[in-house]
């Protein structure tokens, strides 16, 4: 008995979309190209040389998916912004080093390729390599039948940057007395999802229509705000050194854990960060996600960001001058706290 041949494609992996695919993907790309870039998509591997103006360079790498929030996009058709939440979270953990992204790859992995929804997820991927300065030189799209429900995809990001081994931020140089300054975030960024969509579960037809003047599923949508033009402009404003430890001490980017747990990760040992509640403002957005959940203060900021997606521990003479130079580039600044010993306590206190 003769067999009807198999393909590849009646295996359910369609060759023809993904280098359809790629096709979409390289004009994109290609906006995002920097200097450094030797060759990019296309090849077995993505060349970069580290660019000659560093004497000696350090690579700083972060990778990071965009977790539950995908299955929003999932519910609500919403797919153009999640790539960029996929590029802030890791160009924003290696700004805190005081870095500059230099490239980006991205995972996208899915069961059936939809050409058309994975070209939006890149095209925000690109939009946010673009944003932050970083060239999108290299990825990998996988087809893998029986592994994802019918519309569903994962993803996941990869970024490398580099800083003079000199300029290294890693809050050594943060002492009492110095100033806590927090930058708005864009919402809830891409942590605290599992409980977001909990939230939109118990309020169910009684969600608000909007929020922060956006429109509720808009706003929760919201992609994770960019940090890294403006910071490293106000990095190379206000540097800090053993020498001379004034500047900019140190940098958070409150991911999952919050201020409660991101904090602590640039404090000496023997420091905390004394907040003061009520010195930045509660946007509609979290106090609606803190009376549906009916959490306390404490949860909301060991869960979400609360409204600050990026912390700056400046030293005080500073404090004034960089915070003027950060809102000029377009931040929203607030001056949140300040560094204390420690004592007995917590190392982040919010009173």
């Amino acid at each position: 008995m003769t067999q009807t041949p198999l393909s590849y494609k009646d295996a359910g992996v369609d060759i023809v979309a993904g280098d359809a695919l790629v096709e979409r993907i390289k004009p994109l790309a290609k906006k995002t190209m920097r200097e450094g870039v030797l060759a990019g998509i296309g090849g077995f591997g993505a060349l970069f040389e580290v660019p000659k103006r560093y004497k000696e360079p350090v690579l700083v790498s972060g990778t990071d998916g965009v977790g539950t929030k995908l299955k929003l996009a999932f519910e609500w058709n919403m797919h153009d912004t999640v790539g960029i939440d996929l590029v802030a979270m890791s160009v924003n953990d290696v700004l805190v080093q005081g870095a500059e992204p230099l490239f980006f790859l991205d995972y996208f992995a899915c069961g059936k390729l939809d050409i058309d929804t994975a070209a939006a997820v890149v095209g925000g991927i690109a939009k946010g390599c673009e944003l932050s300065g970083c060239a999108l030189i290299g990825g990998e799209t996988a087809e893998m039948p029986g592994m994802y429900p019918a519309g569903e995809y994962d993803l996941a990001g990869f970024a490398v940057g580099a800083v003079e081994k000199s300029n290294i931020l890693a809050g050594q140089n943060v002492q009492a007395g110095d100033v806590v300054l927090g930058l708005a975030s864009a919402g809830v960024h891409s942590n605290g999802f599992s409980l977001v969509r909990k939230c939109i579960e118990r309020a169910g037809a009684n969600a608000p229509a909007t929020l922060d003047g956006k429109p509720f599923k808009q706003a929760l949508m919201e992609p994770t705000r960019l940090y890294v033009k403006n910071v490293l402009a106000a990095l190379a404003a206000f540097p800090t050194s053993a020498e001379k430890p004034t500047g900019i001490k140190a940098l958070a980017h409150i991911t999952g854990g919050g201020l409660l747990e991101n904090i602590p990760r640039v404090l000496p040992e023997g420091l905390a960060a004394h907040l003061v509640k009520g010195s930045w403002p509660q946007t509609e957005l979290f106090a609606w996600l803190q009376n549906t959940a009916g959490i306390d203060d404490i949860e909301m900021n060991r869960t979400f960001n609360n409204g600050i997606g990026m912390v700056v521990v400046v030293h005080p003479a500073d404090a004034q001058a960089c915070a003027a130079t950060l809102r000029a580039a377009g931040e929203q600044v607030y001056v949140i706290g300040a560094i204390a010993p420690q004592g007995y306590g917590a190392q982040v206190i919010v009173a």
